[in-house]
């Protein structure tokens, strides 16, 4: 199909074609090997951490910093099982500390100069870019580790340069912005349930 055949359908039904477009990338990211096997070590690395007592930070922009929350919450609250809170937080939601940081340090230092301020050695921090070129984002996970974090990346195919500074990087299938953000969404929910069933089975029995 043509180019002009694509736009014409999308322009006549654009609610059918984003699901067809996040459908295909969703099939493509359930073969990816590669992203599976990215998935389920960072899994095991936010699984390590909250065992040892340590705690998951989560940063993102715009709709990413949505998901930041969106996920901190399943890990903070409940994926599905009623359990124990595990440590999580999202840094972007302390509007004080946001607008304070901005003015005084510029916005590239918003979650770096958190990072600094929360993060502990062991801690991980996840940070999550379309595009893998936020400056924000960069400053973060470089301040993460100075500090001596896990780092963990998930981005799309344009972001792949991300993974300099990430122990681990999970690329969506795709470089289509929103179909990106719900695959990292997806497959975060999928290591929510993977943390949440690993740390009940280890729960001790009352």
């Amino acid at each position: 199909m043509s180019q002009d055949s694509n736009d014409s359908r999308d322009s006549k039904d654009p609610i059918g074609a984003h699901l067809g477009r996040s459908l295909a990338a969703l099939e493509r990211a359930a073969r990816d090997a590669g992203l599976l096997a990215a998935a389920r070590a960072i899994a095991a690395a936010m699984i390590a951490a909250l065992r040892a007592g340590n705690k998951l930070m989560i940063v993102g922009n715009g709709g990413s910093a949505a998901d930041a929350q969106h996920i901190a919450a399943e890990i903070i609250g409940r994926y599905k099982q009623d359990r124990p809170g595990y440590a999580a937080l999202a840094l972007t939601t302390d509007t004080s500390a946001l607008t304070a940081i901005a003015n005084d340090y510029g916005f590239e230092q918003v979650f770096a100069r958190q990072v600094e301020g929360l993060g502990r050695r062991g801690d991980v921090l996840l940070a999550l870019s379309t595009s893998g070129r936020s400056p924000n984002i960069l400053a973060a996970l470089r301040k993460a580790r100075e500090i001596g974090l896990v780092t963990i990346g998930f981005t799309g195919l344009k972001g792949e340069t991300l993974g300099a500074l990430c122990d681990h990087l999970l690329v969506a299938p795709t470089d289509d912005t929103p179909v990106v953000q719900q695959i990292h969404l997806a497959v975060a929910h999928g290591i929510c349930d993977e943390i949440e069933r690993t740390m009940m089975r280890e729960a001790p029995r009352k």
